[in-house]
């Protein structure tokens, strides 16, 4: 096989990953499952409501693969968050069942091809450089055999009675103008500045963390924090884009804090499947700047004040 062709299907089995991924979250959301919200508390879900961790190195899974890990825990009935590649579980002295069969997550990257090194060389330009995704195989801890006894003990809940402290606490540590009043809920990013009505507007006062969040995902792409893209007008597709940043964020904020992630914009769903069946790469882009906006906010909580096992 010569150098071309070699990246030539090197490619396209790239571009067939971001398929693979689209299409998937496209068929949930289709059949009415938002991928970010999972029925954590339900028969349905014997593991607990956190994020996703690697066992061997304790750190949080991010972006994209959030969501392909909360999916494999609920379709499978994984009792816990912990995964482990087959190489980390040798090496902490256990295995991996015999039989058991992996989950497929995603590593992101970007290459910069020998053309495109050559044209910046005689322009002078900077070379551009192109998005890839590598595949991985992980299994979840109840996979596995012989590990030590502390890797499959879930976290405990967080009590119902500190939730609410930890979300108002890292409000006032954001330092963002947070408005408390009327009945509209919005972000202005041109004055940068939020609102929401005051929690006795809602039926569960939890809704109100929760939207306090989705709104706060918004407040975090302003050009003195993130930088994403906040000009588009409402219907357009920079619009829905943003909207599925801030919902994804507010999922991710709400599971590290130990809230029930819900759908807040169940109307805006149309809009998504739009903007992802044009794009195969929209819904990893999304989900990568939620997790920094996600991390982001939470960065501002004292330790203290973070779910164990949360991504930040």
């Amino acid at each position: 096989m010569s150098r071309s062709q070699s990246r030539a299907r090197s490619a396209k089995n790239r571009t067939n990953l971001y398929d693979e991924i689209t299409n998937k979250i496209i068929a949930e959301l289709e059949a009415g499952q938002v991928p970010w919200v999972q029925p954590w508390g339900t028969a349905a879900a014997k593991a607990p409501l956190a994020m996703p961790n690697n066992t061997a190195t304790g750190r949080g899974y991010s972006g994209i693969n959030i969501l392909i890990l909360w999916g494999a825990v609920i379709e499978h009935g994984f009792p816990g968050q912990s995964w482990l590649t087959f190489r980390q579980a040798l090496s902490m002295g256990g295995n991996v069942r015999k039989g058991a069969r992996g989950t497929t997550i995603v590593y992101a990257d970007r290459f910069v091809p020998s053309d495109e090194k050559k044209r910046a060389r005689d322009t002078g330009d900077d070379p551009k450089a192109i998005p890839f995704l590598k595949r991985f195989t992980v299994f979840n801890a109840a996979q596995c055999e012989n590990l030590p006894a502390d890797v499959t003990v879930a976290a405990p809940p967080t009590p119902p009675d500190l939730i609410a402290p930890r979300v108002e606490a890292l409000i006032a540590a954001t330092g963002i103008d947070f408005w408390i009043g009327g009945n509209r809920v919005f972000y202005a990013p041109i004055d940068d500045y939020l609102q929401v009505p005051p929690p006795q507007a809602y039926f569960d006062p939890i809704d109100w963390h929760r939207t306090a969040l989705h709104e706060l995902g918004h407040a975090s792409g302003h050009a003195s924090r993130l930088n994403r893209d906040m000009s588009g007008s409402f219907g357009s597709k920079t619009y829905a884009f943003e909207e599925l940043v801030a919902e994804m964020n507010a999922a991710f904020c709400c599971a590290s804090l130990g809230i029930v992630p819900t759908v807040r914009h169940a109307d805006y769903i149309g809009s998504w499947l739009k903007v992802l069946k044009e794009d195969n790469r929209a819904i990893v882009r999304a989900a990568s700047q939620a997790s920094k906006a996600a991390d982001y906010l939470l960065g501002f909580a004292p330790d203290a004040l973070v779910v164990p096992g949360a991504a930040v």
